[in-house]
């Protein structure tokens, strides 16, 4: 009996770290010190998966993201009903990752609602050019909204952008981008709204793919705003400015499809 509790007790110990250990490597990497994004280099993108073990994926995975949202590729999912979100002001705090601009919110921030699994948002961040290409054509920028359910699984909204009239959000973020480009520390913001981050929209492309940074964990649920929002020239320059990491982009290149399905679903 008393192996009996112990086995027991050892599996449950054993489930509880894996389940950890999964969800610290579905996190993406926060600070840029061993990887960048320039292709002549060797921790550029197409060596992501060289340069530590539990980055394999990079390498070897064969559903990672971005990929080319080919029309040719899409099948149309009519009456498309199982998204929803619920977005409220929260306490959130701007960082700069070296890569990337990140705002990382705390609790009570909202959520993601799929086929009745509930993804709370956990941060957004900027890609300038755009990572996801629509029928080839890549876009001024990209935001990505990371979300993650109480069992760690991921999901992200992505939402593209040409250069236009200024986007609303940014123009809110303006004062705090600036002053993270002028210093290495965090800058907390009160009461930030993801909902004022525009994306609503008919039309949402789904497939399955990964994060497009290291660990590049798979599985990760993607959803695209088929919508293309604008972008200023100038919010573009400053979020690139603002990360002071030599390059003129950190967008992944593009990733094969590998037969992998993708939806256009149609909001009804």
């Amino acid at each position: 009996m008393e192996k009996l509790s112990f086995h027991a007790l050892f599996c449950t110990f054993l489930c509880a770290f894996l389940l950890v250990s999964w969800r610290a490597m579905s996190q993406e990497v926060e600070d840029q010190k061993e990887f960048d994004y320039n292709e002549e280099g060797k921790r550029g993108p197409s060596h992501w998966g060289d340069l530590k073990r539990e980055w394999h994926s990079c390498k070897a995975g064969l559903m990672q993201s971005p990929i080319d949202l080919l029309h040719e590729r899409v099948r149309i999912v009519p009456h498309f009903t199982n998204l929803k979100t619920e977005y409220k002001p929260s306490n959130a705090t701007l960082k700069n990752r070296g890569h990337d601009i990140m705002l990382k919110w705390g609790e009570g921030a909202g959520y993601m609602e799929v086929n009745g699994t509930r993804y709370f948002l956990k941060q957004f961040h900027w890609h300038s050019p755009s990572e996801h290409t629509i029928n080839g054509r890549r876009f001024a920028l990209e935001a990505h909204l990371v979300h993650q359910s109480p069992t760690g699984s991921v999901a992200v909204i992505g939402v593209l952008y040409k250069i236009g009239r200024p986007d609303y959000f940014l123009s809110k973020m303006k004062e705090y981008l600036e002053e993270v480009s002028d210093t290495k520390e965090d800058e907390p913001i009160d009461l930030a709204d993801p909902s004022q981050l525009e994306m609503r929209s008919s039309l949402y492309y789904r497939y399955i793919g990964s994060l497009t940074v290291p660990p590049c964990s798979q599985n990760v649920l993607w959803t695209l705003v088929r919508k293309v929002r604008t972008v200023s020239p100038e919010q573009v320059k400053l979020l690139r400015v603002a990360v002071h990491d030599d390059s003129d982009t950190n967008a992944r290149p593009l990733q094969p499809l590998n037969d992998r399905k993708i939806q256009l679903r149609v909001k009804s």
